[in-house]
């Protein structure tokens, strides 16, 4: 199955960001990119890559490991 291959202004709605953000990832490296003439794709598994490994889980807090009432 091919990739499909985003535009700046469908990566920045899918993040819920404006358009700014997804340029300033490709203007620093940050985020894989492809180069067809003069425009800017993402491939769809590079944003989905990304998004992964910018999550950050929560922490499980144990019982009594807060501290204890006095």
């Amino acid at each position: 199955m091919a990739d499909r291959y985003l535009t700046v202004a469908q990566v920045a709605e899918l993040l819920g960001t404006s358009e700014r953000f997804p340029r300033r990832l490709i203007a620093e490296r940050r985020i894989a990119f492809v180069k067809v003439g003069r425009h800017v794709r993402i491939p769809e598994r590079e944003l989905s890559a990304f998004i992964d490994a910018n999550t950050v889980q929560p922490i499980g807090y144990r019982r009594g490991s807060l501290g204890k009432a006095a």
